[in-house]
């Protein structure tokens, strides 16, 4: 019986340091910012471009189309931009101005990433029998098993920030932005899809999305 308590103890142990190394967080938005105008701006009935700047053509395509399909969901008119100009013209500022007036573009919903970087956590020893929740319970069990606890350890965690911005094309002008943190991504793809949804019901807590729904 005390064997395959150990074994036990020691599948416990095992699954627990298997979650914690390989646990996901959904993007977390550490900043966010509105302009006290931005009321004033409706994209209702425009058009508004879904922009990823990334010099990975395919990150950049899934991306654009991930942010269509989330702007789309919430009533606007989105295009991505890598349908309205060659990329080469896209590079340029003074080049990419004249297709996104010939688009008749009104908004940009734009999604930089800004950097990515591993940090080390350590987690210290924690003792997980219900045996040690009491001197006279941990009295019994010290003399007759073995101890059981899970031994300190390092977490490598990878984190990914986004910028996000918002801009209104007649006005030249940010209306809305946000950074934002993911940990441990499982790959940039299905990250870029996650952080889409996240954008789209901010912009919707913040009353954005509200207020440019068809």
């Amino acid at each position: 019986m005390l064997v395959q308590n150990r074994f036990a103890r020691i599948s416990t142990i095992a699954v627990l340091l298997s979650v914690s190394a390989s646990l996901v967080a959904a993007p977390k938005f550490t900043s966010v910012w509105k302009s006290p105008d931005a009321d004033q701006v409706s994209f209702a009935g425009k058009k508004v471009a879904a922009l990823v700047i990334t010099k990975d053509d395919s990150l950049r395509v899934a991306g654009e189309d991930g942010l269509v399909r989330e702007l789309t969901g919430r009533g606007l008119t989105a295009v991505a931009t890598y349908t309205i100009a060659p990329k080469e013209e896209l590079l340029s500022a003074d080049r990419a101005k004249g297709w996104f007036e010939r688009a008749h573009i009104e908004g940009v919903v734009a999604m930089r990433p800004v950097s990515k970087d591993k940090r080390e956590t350590y987690t210290e020893a924690t003792w997980i029998d219900p045996f040690y929740n009491s001197f006279w319970g941990y009295y019994g069990y010290g003399w007759s098993s073995m101890p059981t606890y899970i031994p300190g350890y390092v977490d490598v965690d990878t984190f990914v920030v986004v910028e996000t911005t918002i801009y209104s094309i007649p006005r030249n002008k940010l209306i809305w932005a946000a950074v934002s943190e993911t940990k441990n991504p499982k790959d940039l793809r299905a990250f870029l899809k996650d952080l889409s949804s996240a954008v789209v019901k901010e912009l919707h807590k913040q009353g954005l999305a509200k207020k440019i729904n068809k």
